[in-house]
Order: structure tokens, then C-alpha cells, then sequence
């Protein structure tokens, strides 16, 4: 990675750990707290691309596990990842990688549609993929009733992959090429 790339991946670590300051709510009283730090990580993903973007989800886990209370309510260190909410910490990561790859694809204009479509199946159905399991298998509960408490979550995650879209459709316009299209070997013709 390029000093660029680094000064970018750390910037967006510090953008999650920001956004998990701004405000944490327990709304249901369960084990999963409301934030906009999976915010930061579509953010991370569509902005930076897929693999910068985790590895900005990387560094942020990174900094938790040592010790950093960047999680919601002031949390970090290894305790964590032995919580129920280790399974979306780790979907953070496929999140951001996914978002980033989907909007690769479509670069350097990816249309509103594509961003929004991009942040829901990365940064909703990647992280819940994850996170929805290890609720489940932290908490001893069947995995139905676990999807069924995540559920409370996503009017606010469809409202943070609609803003990160549109925030990294911005970006991408006002800094065409910051992040590199990614392009799919063809297979030459016969």
C-alpha cells in the first residue's frame, strides 16, 4: 500500500471510531446497540474500494482489540470478541470489502441505484450474514429469534445505506480516481 493508501485507511478507522461516539442507543434492550458506525464502514467500503475499506474496518478492530474503547457504550478490548456482538464485527469487515467491490465495478460513475443496491447487500446483508449467527450462538438463542431482533435494526441501516451512497456518489465525483475500477478478466473469444 502506498503512504496515500494508508493515510486514507486510517482516516476511515478514525471515521468509525467517530461515528460510534456520536451517540449509542439500546433501544430494544438487547444485546446490539444502535450507532452509525456500520455507517462508517458502508462509507469505508464505497468510498475506498473493497480492499482498502476493510482494511480500514481492519485497523479499527484492530485498535478495539487493544484495548481502544471505540465500540458503543465505551467498549474495546478482547472481551469483545467473546460478546454477542462479535459476529457483526467481523461482518464489518466483508461488509466494507463487498460495498467497496460492488461499486468498483461501476466505477467512476456508479448510478445512485447501484451505490444504494452496493451498501444494502454489503453493508446490510454482509454484516447481518455474520452478525445475526454469532447473536445466536453467543446468546444461546435459535438463530430465527435471533433474525428476528436484528429486524428492529434495518429501517435505520436502509437509512445509512441510502445516506453512504449518496455521500460516496459525491466523492466520487468531486475526486475521480481515488478509488480504482475494478475490471473483470474476459475471457477472449474463439
Amino acid at each position: 500500500m502506498s503512504a496515500t493508501d494508508l493515510a486514507l485507511v486510517a482516516t476511515f478507522a478514525g471515521l468509525i471510531a467517530v461515528l460510534g461516539v456520536a451517540g449509542t442507543v439500546y433501544p430494544f434492550g438487547g444485546a446490539a446497540p444502535i450507532t452509525a458506525q456500520t455507517l462508517g464502514v458502508m462509507l469505508a467500503g464505497a468510498i475506498l474500494g473493497g480492499r482498502r475499506g476493510a482494511a480500514a474496518v481492519l485497523v479499527f478492530i484492530a485498535l478495539v482489540a487493544a484495548g481502544l474503547p471505540l465500540l458503543a457504550g465505551g467498549r474495546g478490548g478482547l472481551g469483545v470478541f467473546a460478546g454477542p456482538t462479535v459476529g457483526y464485527l467481523l461482518g464489518w469487515v466483508v461488509g466494507a470489502f463487498v460495498v467497496g467491490l460492488l461499486i468498483q465495478l461501476k466505477l467512476p460513475r456508479p448510478a445512485l441505484w447501484w451505490a444504494i443496491l452496493a451498501c444494502l447487500v454489503g453493508g446490510v446483508g454482509g454484516i447481518y450474514l455474520l452478525g445475526i449467527p454469532g447473536v445466536a450462538w453467543r446468546t444461546q438463542i435459535p438463530i430465527g429469534t435471533a433474525a428476528k431482533a436484528a429486524a428492529a435494526f434495518l429501517p435505520g441501516d436502509l437509512i445509512k445505506a441510502v445516506v453512504a451512497a449518496v455521500v460516496a456518489g459525491a466523492v466520487h465525483r468531486a475526486s475521480p480516481g481515488l478509488t480504482q475500477p475494478l475490471r473483470l478478466a474476459r475471457r477472449p473469444r474463439r
